[in-house]
């Protein structure tokens, strides 16, 4: 008997689908096990891949560790063990820059097996009683906030990815120049719009990821709107939760066009350590063509990374359309620095942003200090 060991994140889009597909697997292939495990969202965002690989075959990572695979060798470039075909499938049918987003130095780090960005999300029946319809522009947003029903993420990880959107949409892609984030002028107005839209959010929104701002959503009545959250498919589906979500695209800027967000989703790597790398890419196929994506793999929780999925009937119809209304936003999403030390950058510089958010202060000041994160996470070694 052969087992292979994984590790996900500890959500029903994260967990459930791999165990799913594990089970049907070792159905087809009887003298294979595979055991996954779970860890939090934030585990799955922070921990370093290194010491994971040494004690899983297999591992569900997010694309910003791709620079740090490569330059360590601790993940097995999947050019190595997968069919130069079935990559170039997976490539010429990524949404967005989903595929991309796991290659470095011309390798391939992981498959886009899931794939997400911050997307709009609605109560429509509290919308409704309200007598409004889905916010289409930053003003419609900011109406509804003073309201106090705007409920957005807002801890360190997530402030981030929202500054480096309204840096994007506002014509300034961050972490271009090797001598700081963004220039003074997008950013110190980046900065300014978020600090206004969270002078009206519930302090809870804080202490919250995109999965407990949906909970909070769907299980109480509080909030009716969300402006930018990393999609989850899952609350769109009958029985899911208490009250289902609409979602849908951003707003639009201003006139600057609908908001660019940061691409996020997950990737599914091999470990260079594994024993057993021919078995885990032989699973790694499995779970990522597309017939299993657009089907078996949407059925059980999962967010499909696949192209095909994503148009497929099946999956819209399941999910209220999120799929079809909410790719344009994933077409369009802004890929994320993969290089080395960014992730020193991504682990510090959100609680800077989200302390200024919630309390004010001298926005240039945080740039400042963005920018000092940043040069030294051009510093980082092994």
């Amino acid at each position: 008997m052969i087992t292979l060991k994984g590790i996900t994140w500890n959500h029903t889009r994260g967990f459930t689908p791999m165990v799913a597909t594990a089970q049907r697997f070792e159905e087809l292939n009887p003298d294979v096990r595979i055991v996954w495990e779970k860890r939090s969202l934030q585990a799955f965002a922070d921990e370093p891949i290194d010491k994971l690989a040494e004690r899983y075959d297999l591992l569900v990572i997010d694309h910003p560790w791709a620079g740090f695979a490569a330059k360590t060798g601790v993940i097995e470039a999947l050019d190595n063990i997968l069919p130069a075909e079935f990559l170039q499938n997976q490539a010429d049918n990524s949404v967005g820059h989903s595929h991309v987003s796991y290659g470095y130095n011309n390798k391939q780090w992981a498959l886009a097996m899931d794939a997400a960005t911050p997307v709009a999300s609605a109560r429509m029946d509290l919308l409704k009683e309200l007598g409004k319809e889905m916010p289409q522009t930053w003003d419609d947003l900011m109406e509804l906030a003073r309201k106090g029903l705007v409920a957005v993420p807002s801890i360190p990880q997530d402030t981030l990815m929202n500054f480096y959107m309204l840096c994007c949409t506002l014509g300034e892609d961050p972490c271009v120049s090797d001598e700081f984030v963004v220039s003074d002028e997008i950013g110190i107005k980046s900065l300014e719009m978020l600090r206004e839209l969270s002078r009206h959010l519930d302090k809870r929104c804080f202490d919250w990821n995109p999965i407990k701002v949906y909970e909070a959503m769907t299980q109480s009545d509080d909030f009716a709107y969300c402006p930018f959250a990393y999609g989850y498919a899952n609350y769109a589906k009958a029985s899911y939760a208490r009250k289902l979500l609409k979602f849908a695209d951003t707003v639009d800027l201003n006139g600057n066009g609908r908001l660019i967000t940061t691409l996020g989703g997950t990737g599914f790597a091999v470990s260079a350590s594994s024993k057993h790398k021919d078995i885990a890419a032989k699973y790694a196929e499995f779970v990522a063509n597309p017939e299993m994506q657009a089907n078996f793999f949407i059925e059980f929780g999962g967010q499909p990374g696949h192209k095909d999925a994503w148009q497929s009937e099946f999956a819209n119809q399941t999910s209220d359309d999120y799929f079809t209304d909410t790719m344009p936003t994933l077409e369009r999403a802004f890929l994320r620095p993969r290089y080395h030390g960014h992730m020193y950058f991504q682990d510090h510089a959100g609680a800077p942003i989200r302390e200024y958010l919630m309390n004010g202060g001298d926005a240039k000041k945080v740039l400042a200090h963005l920018n000092e994160l940043y040069l030294a996470s051009k510093e980082v070694t092994l």
